[in-house]
């Protein structure tokens, strides 16, 4: 490989190196046991992710999110329709299939219109980023938090959806409002030499939906490791191409960050500065599960106030909002701007989901107190 190609391929993939580098540090830093590496790779979701990725990959190999891409691009006339309602799906979505699995289904899809139409791709990727964290709020199994959060308080999913209401309606008012007003006015105009006019390999689309299916059926029952073993050896065996093409390195990016922030959210130096915080103080968790969000993810932030914080709605608020802002905010995040990989696209996100964060923290919890 020639320096050229080695500095291109350190300049995409710093995330990787960066938090590689970081958990490294850290093991020298502060020597943990086995186990403790074992909790923080988090291989069940890494499982997951790792079969969801390869389904992905079969379902754009079968040629049928091309085809979907067109027929909805020919349907649509104005590009802000056709992006609040991509925007509305992330959204809705979002509930059922968690906010990482729906950016799976959605970003390939608008990446495709894009490749098309004159839809704007990244200011569409960064949108449907918003959406899925506004629309998992509201839902006890939209994201990872909500669903520590709702085993851990022992509440209804009635009851959560509903003490949720408020907080997730502010923040998909405000994802609507910035996506009618970003969104351009033009009508849809399609590169009719850019469709792909070939067939769909029907028996690949057919397996890869299946497949994708029973992965999120799998990661709800806590057989993720099976899925994707299953699926990894069915690939390999009858479509090892799309196997091959697989983004194993996102695989790689996120083993690094579950090991960096998972060792740092557990230094002892970070406990101490906890216990000095007095979380019975609802602003003061509010702002906490906000700022730890920004540093460490929302999800491992939930996993280090857990035990901290009285009220787990006052957390799940919190930690939700806090996917907001620094792209490391909401491991989504980072998803969507892997997955459409549009050139400077963390600039893009952070151009928006910082300022999106200021206006939608302080008019969340003024709503939801």
């Amino acid at each position: 490989m020639t320096a050229r190609r080695w500095l291109a391929w350190l300049r995409a993939e710093w995330l990787l190196l960066a938090f590689a580098l970081l958990a490294a540090v850290l093991a020298l830093a502060d020597p943990q046991p086995a186990a403790a590496w074992g909790r923080w790779l988090q291989g069940p979701t890494l499982a997951g992710l790792a079969g969801l990725l390869i389904a992905i990959q079969g379902i754009r190999d079968s040629a049928l999110v091309q085809h979907a891409a067109a027929m909805l691009a020919a349907r649509t006339h104005s590009l802000r329709t056709l992006g609040l309602l991509l925007v509305a799906a992330a959204a809705v979505l979002s509930m059922v299939l968690t906010n990482d699995v729906s950016l799976f289904v959605l970003v390939p899809l608008t990446v495709a219109i894009g490749s098309v139409s004159n839809l704007p791709v990244l200011r569409m990727v960064v949108l449907e980023a918003l959406a899925v964290n506004a629309g998992s709020t509201l839902s006890p199994i939209g994201n990872p938090q909500n669903l520590l959060l709702w085993q851990h308080g022992q509440l209804s999913f009635l009851g959560f959806a509903w003490a949720m209401l408020p907080a997730a309606a502010v923040m998909f008012a405000l994802v609507a409002a910035l996506a009618w007003a970003w969104l351009p006015r033009d009508r849809v105009t399609l590169a009719t030499e850019a469709l792909d006019h070939g067939a769909v390999a029907g028996g690949l689309a057919t397996f890869s939906l299946a497949a994708l299916l029973a992965m999120v059926l799998l990661m709800e029952y806590g057989h993720a490791a099976f899925g994707a073993g299953v699926l990894l050896v069915i690939f390999a065996l009858a479509s090892p191409r799309s196997l091959a093409r697989v983004d194993w390195l996102l695989l790689l990016t996120f083993a690094a960050i579950f090991l960096g922030l998972g060792h740092l959210a557990e230094l002892p130096q970070v406990r101490a500065a906890l216990d000095r915080l007095d979380f019975s103080q609802p602003l003061t968790l509010y702002l906490a599960g906000i700022a730890a969000s920004q540093l460490i993810s929302n999800v491992p932030a939930t996993v280090l106030l857990l035990e901290r914080a009285s009220d787990p709605i006052a957390l799940a608020v919190a930690v939700n909002v806090g996917g907001f802002g620094l792209a490391i905010g909401s491991l989504a995040n980072l998803i969507a701007l892997r997955l459409a990989r549009q050139p400077h696209g963390l600039r893009a996100l952070h151009r928006v989901s910082i300022p999106f964060l200021l206006v939608c923290a302080p008019l969340v919890y003024l709503i939801w107190r």
